[in-house]
């Protein structure tokens, strides 16, 4: 597979100057920013009165359901996203591990390992994510049918899975293409949701009183626990607020923000008032009250504008998993994977195969095993709570240490978003045997895989350290009359106080150095981008020999290739002709006595043989590369 050059990153904090420019960005913005939560209006509201835990369409629970959704869009959305979490940004870029990634170097001790896997479950919850949006959000727009053409309902599943089929089929083109009519769609997919709700509420305007949240309090006193219950459909209204602070990188805070309060938070509130008002008025409409609002005519063209929106959220929702894969690779908490870039002037579009392939045959396995929206909601839920829940409590490690917030400030702000976060979480986790445990079950496999793969890579790395240091190693040459052959080495090494085993299995079988030696390490960074004139180091250890040592973020892909081109012009002239680069290939064995439990060493065995090999990963000429195989047991 050819893995293409990126183009330079350019400015990870967009900030536009004009606003012309800010325009243009708002618009790509709404592509992808807002396309989840965009079609959170196709079921929320019917899942509140048609759903599992449904309470009685009467004007009471109506008003007080519809109070419920404007306040959880302004807590949970306007007030706890867009003014509060986006502000944690981790050198300009959001999302649950760039958080994690944060907020791990300002702790230590047992809290540092909270929490890392506070965050690394919460990066796993998000690959169920990954599943479920695509196809709740395909599925609620296909539904339309049955309001359309009610004989062809028995078609949605079919047509659903076709559809699915077809947007992860063209992942591999990238999104440029498609991408630049995203924003105008989801333009005219706002605008009809206003026009519609605005229909709706006139033929109830009395709906409009619902924000006042004496309605939502009078709602949980007269249904109770029932009314706690449907809290959970409720939620549904804020899934894709954790988009606002993921896609925080490509888009900086401002065009996030001036799309939310200018265009998508007005068209949702109509849309859910109107659809408030219509089932006040036809209580049968509760069954699907979006579809509802159309008129007759106008059932087709918002069925296959629906299902657009549909498709630009679930293109948005991978586009994130590929996001966070690299992400977890560059952490060092998933294995080497290929990584296509799309683009070659625009290094965040990417395209990961296994992944996409992964996501696709699951999200169709979620279509036919759930069969519908509703019965999707439960799943839906408890994934994106949970998540909320971590983002909150990664939030307060950013208040208290990084911001310098004094403990009384941060726990006030923190309990009362965790207090919301909690109450959506509670009435979501009753669901896990309705269909809670999918996105439950993906997260801890995800999680076993992280887990295992960071702690069997330091396993690996004490296995294979030399114990001898390089300046050790200087001092031997110095005393030794060793053979040099012509020529320029390069040997690639985690560890740059150590001495690399490929350059020892060297010495022992062939009884020879190169003229010149280079050893190059890649070290990880916990932030997104690393500045270009801080990215290579050079140091002259002497008797030619070198250390390299080349830092890169975590949004960023090394390029072996160009480290060297930067340590050219720091000085280090290789040697004439081509470099060779020398490999240690480890194989590891099973051990008799192994450090980690023996599924995990077996998980591990398996990653390590499939994961991508360095010279596609770095970059490196295969033609150039020699590689020392060597056998290791953990």
């Amino acid at each position: 597979m050819v893995i293409d050059e990126p183009g330079p990153p350019g400015d990870p904090h967009p900030s536009p100057e004009s606003p012309k420019a800010l325009a243009l960005l708002a618009l790509t913005a709404l592509g992808v920013v807002y396309g989840d939560i965009g079609t959170s209006p196709l079921y929320a509201v019917r899942e509140s009165f048609y759903g599992p835990h449904r309470v009685p369409v009467n004007e009471a629970n109506v008003l007080g359901i519809l109070s419920l959704v404007f306040w959880t869009l302004t807590i949970v959305v306007t007030l706890k996203y867009l003014v509060y979490v986006v502000r944690a940004d981790n050198r300009g870029e959001g999302g649950i591990l760039a958080l994690t990634a944060l907020v791990r170097s300002h702790v230590g001790g047992r809290m540092h390992w909270f929490v890392v896997m506070l965050g690394l479950f919460g990066a796993a919850l998000l690959y169920g994510d990954g599943m479920i949006t695509p196809a709740i959000s395909v599925l609620g727009a296909v539904e339309g049918l049955e309001v359309a053409a009610p004989a062809l309902a028995h078609w949605i599943v079919p047509i659903t899975v076709v559809i699915l089929v077809a947007i992860f089929a063209v992942q591999r083109y990238g999104t440029a293409t498609v991408g630049a009519v995203f924003g105008p769609i989801m333009i005219v997919w706002f605008v009809t949701l206003t026009i519609l709700g605005i229909r709706g509420i006139l033929r109830e305007p009395a709906v409009l009183v619902s924000v006042n949240p004496v309605y939502a309090a009078r709602f949980f006193a007269a249904n109770g626990f029932e009314g706690f219950l449907v809290l959970g459909a409720v939620f549904l209204v804020a899934t894709g607020g954790e988009a606002l602070y993921a896609d925080l990188g490509h888009f900086g805070a401002r065009p996030i923000r001036l799309n939310w309060f200018g265009l998508v938070g007005p068209a949702l509130l109509l849309n859910y008032f109107g659809q408030g008002a219509l089932v006040l008025t036809n209580p049968d409409a509760a069954q699907n009250p979006f579809y509802r609002l159309a008129p007759e005519w106008g059932l087709y063209p918002l069925l296959i504008l629906a299902t657009m929106a549909a498709i630009i959220a679930s293109q948005a929702v991978i586009s994130g998993a590929f996001s966070l894969t690299r992400q977890g690779v560059q952490l060092g908490y998933l294995p080497r994977l290929a990584i296509v870039h799309t683009s070659a002037k625009k290094i965040g579009q990417i395209y990961v195969p296994v992944v996409n392939w992964v996501l696709m045959f699951a999200t169709i396995a979620v279509v036919v095993g759930f069969g519908s929206s509703s019965n999707l909601a439960s799943a839906y839920g408890v994934a994106v709570t949970t998540t909320m829940v971590i983002t909150t409590t990664l939030a307060f490690f950013v208040a208290r240490r990084i911001w310098r917030w004094s403990v009384w400030w941060a726990v006030l702000v923190t309990a009362v978003f965790l207090a919301i976060d909690l109450t959506f979480f509670g009435a979501n986790i009753i669901k896990v045997a309705q269909g809670g445990w999918m996105p439950l079950g993906v997260a801890a496999l995800i999680l076993a895989v992280m887990t295992t793969w960071q702690k069997g890579r330091v396993l690996l790395m004490e296995r294979g350290a030399t114990g001898l240091t390089v300046e050790d190693l200087i001092t031997d040459i110095g005393r030794s009359s060793v053979a040099r052959v012509p020529g320029a080495a390069i040997f690639l090494y985690a560890d740059p106080t150590q001495i690399p085993t490929a350059l020892l299995h060297n010495l022992k079988h062939n009884k020879v150095l190169h003229t010149q030696n280079v050893f190059l390490t890649v070290a990880n960074e916990e932030i997104p981008y690393v500045p270009d004139e801080e990215r290579v180091t050079v140091d002259d250890l002497g008797v030619d020999f070198y250390r390299i040592v080349a830092r890169y973020g975590f949004m960023e892909d090394p390029d072996v290739p160009r480290i060297l081109d930067a340590a050219k012009k720091q000085g280090l002239e290789l040697a004439q002709g081509m470099p060779t680069y020398m490999l240690s290939r480890n194989t590891v064995i099973p051990s008799r006595e192994p450090a980690m439990a023996r599924w995990r060493e077996r998980l591990f065995i398996f990653l390590n043989g499939n994961s991508l090999r360095p010279t596609q990963f770095f970059r490196i000429p295969p033609n150039q590369v020699v590689e020392i195989g060597r056998q290791v047991s953990l």
